[in-house]
């Protein structure tokens, strides 16, 4: 793609990064065959060519945004499905990140779309102020049906759907500390406890830290770490995703100078595709840039870190048929496809890819939230796609799916790790099917 940016113009990093994505774009259109908005509504402005030229318009011409570019960006789900499709490896998710900087600066909401973001934007990263709205959001529930007619309180209303009727008990896991190994130690990790899910699911991180230690591994929860950045950098909300990312660089790095860390383990993939992205995110910045650099390389998605591991024989029985649902963030945003798939397979479940596995189940952060209609249309299809694999249960790697796949389908949904913490002498996870009785283990190959 031609660009006519002034030599002043690319002075500025961001605008000079984005004008070599731009001219990496050919125009061939293999991204709109596999963009959930662009295949849900037909847009071509809703598609990632499209909003790559509105993008170029904007930046070309050194101009606010406005309502037309700020409706087809926030459409767009941040899936990255385009970037595993194209073919001249335009990186389309650090050109629509700086766009929505550049909204997030130059373009005034309105009123009730301000509110609502900047509630997100305080209330999600803080599991303590998290956990407060939702035992509120069960006195709101009843009012969800007249939020729905009201175009500016649909994502009031979509908040309140999505609110969980219990909230579980915080978690010990979630404190700062370390969780010694069994037996022979094999290695040293840190584990990212998040925001949203150690209220929604603490079970998931207490299921990684049982398997781990089981298998030798010393995991500590270090002091200081908090929130990816993940919910506030999509939002363009830039100072403060790089607030957050400075802080887990720190927490991180004072664990690997006391003691060493093989890995960042990594539980939720929305989070883990921010993190693998802090080298980037803060390659400007002279104190941080190396440290986040190493913290990106040595982040790993939990299957990623057991995939690398000698697992021991299955304790548990897990004849079962699972579809296993691959979160955008893991197969496009961090390429990870086989590891968890392979594991389930070795531990002995029978995995199915559900149709049109490359589609995003509309969760995407808080698009759920700030897009109800698109996200629930994603949803459905997504949904009907699982089920036609007539699956026992459905496995995946991010609460966030979890969450909006749920309010679909009476079939269970477990993250993967919880199933494998089961299989090697874990915890059976709540809702999950009676397996069968345990065989013999058969490992395959990776495909």
């Amino acid at each position: 793609m031609q660009t006519n940016f002034t030599a002043e113009q690319l002075q500025d990093s961001g605008v000079a990064e984005s004008e070599k994505i731009l001219r990496k774009c050919v125009h061939c259109g293999f991204c709109t065959a596999t963009c959930p908005t662009y295949v849900t509504l037909g847009n071509e402005l809703d598609s990632p060519r499209g909003r790559i030229y509105l993008i170029k318009d904007m930046l070309e011409n050194n101009r606010p945004a406005d309502k037309q570019v700020v409706t087809h960006i926030d459409r767009c789900l941040s899936c990255l499905a385009c970037m595993t499709t194209c073919p001249s490896g335009v990186n389309y998710m650090h050109l629509v990140d700086h766009a929505r900087a550049h909204i997030e600066k130059t373009y005034k909401r309105p009123l009730m779309n301000r509110i609502t973001r900047g509630l997100l934007a305080m209330v999600l990263p803080y599991p303590g102020r998290f956990r407060a709205s939702l035992y509120a959001a069960r006195l709101g529930r009843p009012f969800a049906p007249l939020f729905k007619k009201l175009p500016g309180l649909k994502p009031m209303a979509a908040m309140l759907e999505l609110a969980p009727s219990s909230v579980p008990a915080q978690s010990d896991v979630a404190k700062p500390g370390a969780h010694p190994a069994s037996g022979e130690k094999r290695g040293r990790v840190a584990i990212l406890t998040g925001c949203a899910q150690p209220v929604l699911k603490p079970g998931i991180n207490e299921a990684t830290v049982r398997l781990l230690n089981r298998i030798g591994v010393e995991v500590v929860v270090p002091e200081g770490e908090g929130c990816c950045g993940a919910l506030v950098h999509h939002m363009g909300r830039e100072h403060d995703a790089l607030d957050a990312a400075r802080r887990n660089v720190d927490a991180w790095t004072r664990q690997i100078e006391a003691g060493g860390l093989d890995a960042i383990i990594i539980t939720a993939s929305g989070c883990g595709t921010t993190i693998k992205d802090y080298g980037y995110m803060l390659r400007e910045d002279p104190a941080y840039a190396e440290k986040a650099a190493h913290v990106s390389a040595i982040a790993k998605d939990i299957t990623e870190y057991l995939a690398g591991i000698d697992m021991p024989a299955p304790v548990n029985g897990a004849e079962l048929v699972v579809a296993y649902h691959s979160a955008c963030s893991m197969q496009h945003g961090q390429k990870i496809t086989v590891q968890p798939k392979a594991l389930l397979k070795a531990a002995g479940f029978t995995v199915k890819d559900p149709p049109e596995g490359h589609l995003c189940c509309g969760s995407a952060g808080t698009y759920n939230i700030m897009q109800p209609e698109i996200a629930l249309t994603l949803r459905d299809r997504k949904v009907r796609n699982i089920e036609r694999t007539k699956p026992d249960l459905i496995a995946t790697g991010n609460i966030g799916c979890m969450t909006q796949i749920a309010g679909g389908t009476d079939i269970p949904i477990i993250h993967t790790v919880e199933l494998l913490d089961w299989v090697y002498g874990g915890e059976k996870p709540s809702g999950m099917p009676d397996a069968a009785p345990a065989k013999a283990p058969k490992l395959e190959a990776a495909e």
